[in-house]
């Protein structure tokens, strides 16, 4: 069965950094699009940044400069990095993959606060 697990959520103060992982199984992972989606509390799903299988990756406005997406196909792990983190950037986290097929995370917490 494919399978995506996000890991490296948690609390942070305002100002710091973390690093979600996501780890792939069960899926042709170099032949995928990734993507992070991110939904705060009362607000809809949002894509927060993607990397595509040509390469291209983009970024939602609201990161742009602070979020850097990346992917390592020789572990099937695409990774968020999240520096500089605010209080606005507070939500659940998903882990999305495409290509033809789709496949989501469970979704993990970035809570941002002090």
């Amino acid at each position: 069965q494919g399978r995506l697990v996000e890991s490296g959520g948690g609390v942070v103060q305002p100002g710091e950094s973390l690093r979600l992982s996501c780890a792939a199984s069960g899926i042709s992972f170099s032949f995928a699009h990734m993507a992070w989606y991110r939904q705060a509390p009362g607000k809809e799903r949002e894509l927060v940044a993607g990397i595509y299988v040509n390469g291209i990756k983009k970024y939602a406005d609201s990161v742009e400069g602070r979020f850097t997406i990346s992917r390592d196909n020789a572990k099937n792990t695409v990774y968020l990095q999240m520096n500089s983190l605010k209080p606005e950037d507070t939500a659940v986290y998903y882990c999305k993959g495409w290509s033809g097929w789709e496949l989501w995370g469970q979704g993990i917490q970035v809570t941002v606060s002090s």
